[in-house]
């Protein structure tokens, strides 16, 4: 029989389907694993990842046993399922996904599935399988893509977050700012507290709208809150629940105070639910969280170094690109990108704020041509060297090439290859 993560990895051909009639009907087969923990529910188009990753660590020093879900994964797939800040380990993973299929297997046998499910319906499935089994008091589940219609929007959450609402995934979630906030807040459960960080009136609105139909109580995350930023990436940060005085963020960017900001409220609107989360601990958490590929930081011994930034959209391109310039210094840039993604929006942001550009192929399937994105690169930005390099190994040595210090952006599916190349 095929190896349990060989017929993980298969159901990627099935690829992106929306509906929670698969995923509904495996879990009940199961008996329902999703509720025996309560959980948070993390949406939005950027920094979520970073959002239910400080969650986590702050409920981890309040001495919570925690789950922690969250998509795509670096380099292994076990980074996905998260148990008191630990990977899972391949066997355990490897024994749920066997079981899973077999479920599913009887389940299509007898008519309950007419479809095969997908990669991402079989890995929310599993989180919430290994969660159980491991017992914990609490899970961070964040969204895959949109929310209404995503596999994880299946929990009954003590609060639900978004994070922002930016332009991504136009052709699954909509083209305007109104409509992706929309999807976005199908995550948005009768009766349970939602924490919208910063963003655009339109999409304030829609989100707002939902929250009164459904009677939902909205925390606009930056409502009486005063962070003000100090040196060594630290805050002096007040809400309205709390004064935390100066707290250290171990993550990196101006960003990522916003993100901070909403980890704060969604943990004080935790409390305000029945789950009890200290001021020291969440203090503590924003200091010491990890959030491996987000302006994160590699150095070797012959001096060399490496910034590798998801930054797969525009807006996080954005972010990436005010890092770079306040940092000073025109980095070489190795990048890559998905075809669906906006490819000349992330170029427009990031390229006036590096010296050079390599391009190359992330291992995904989905990539888009290198040779087509610095054909699109020179139209934007004519003076500025651009090369091309096939395979991401030879990218990092051709941009070493032209300085000790680049930067790795563009796609997760690009940083994943080049952490496999360095050994992450």
């Amino acid at each position: 029989m095929t190896d349990p993560l060989a017929y993980l990895f298969g159901l990627e051909q099935f690829g992106i389907k929306f509906g929670l009639e698969n995923i509904r009907a495996l879990l009940a087969s199961l008996g329902h694993p999703e509720r025996a923990f309560p959980t948070i529910h993390v949406a939005g188009t950027n920094g979520k990842g970073s959002v239910a990753a400080m969650i986590d660590a702050a409920l981890g020093g309040a001495g919570r046993r925690t789950g922690r879900y969250t998509s795509p994964h670096l380099v292994d797939v076990t980074e996905r399922f998260v148990i008191d800040g630990h990977p899972v380990a391949a066997a355990a993973l490897a024994e749920t996904i066997a079981r899973l299929r077999d479920r599913i297997e009887a389940l299509r046998a007898a008519g309950v599935l007419d479809v095969q499910p997908t990669f991402f319906e079989v890995t929310t499935a599993a989180a919430f399988e290994l969660f159980r089994e491991a017992g914990v008091d609490v899970a961070t589940i964040e969204v895959g893509l949109g929310g209404r219609l995503d596999a994880t929007n299946v929990v009954a959450p003590l609060v639900a977050v978004i994070t922002s609402i930016a332009f991504d995934h136009e052709q699954y979630l909509g083209h305007s700012l109104r409509e992706i906030a929309a999807e976005k807040a199908g995550i948005i459960k009768p009766g349970v507290p939602v924490v919208v960080g910063r963003v655009a009136p339109e999409a304030d609105a829609a989100i707002a709208a939902i929250a009164r139909e459904r009677g939902a109580g909205l925390i606009r995350a930056w409502d009486g809150v005063a962070a003000e930023p100090l040196d060594d990436g630290a805050v002096r940060l007040r809400t309205p629940a709390r004064d935390y005085g100066e707290v250290r963020l171990a993550l990196a960017g101006a960003h990522q105070v916003g993100n901070a900001v909403v980890a704060v409220r969604a943990l004080e609107t935790l409390e305000a639910r029945g789950l009890r989360v200290p001021a020291a601990a969440i203090v503590r958490g924003l200091a010491e969280v990890s959030w491996p590929g987000r302006l994160d930081v590699r150095r070797f011994p012959d001096g060399r170094e490496l910034l590798l930034d998801a930054a797969h959209n525009p807006a996080g391109a954005e972010a990436l690109a005010s890092y770079l310039t306040a940092s000073g210094g025109r980095r070489p840039l190795v990048f890559a990108a998905m075809r669906d993604k906006d490819v000349t929006g992330m170029l427009r942001a990031l390229l006036p704020a590096v010296g050079a550009l390599v391009v190359t192929r992330a291992s995904n399937a989905r990539a888009a041509d290198p040779a087509s994105i610095a054909e699109l690169a020179r139209a934007i930005a004519p003076a500025l060297p651009v090369e091309v390099v096939e395979h991401p190994r030879d990218a990092l040595v051709a941009a070493w090439r032209l300085g000790p210090r680049i930067v790795v952006a563009g796609s997760i599916f690009l940083l994943g290859d080049v952490l496999g190349e360095i050994g992450s």
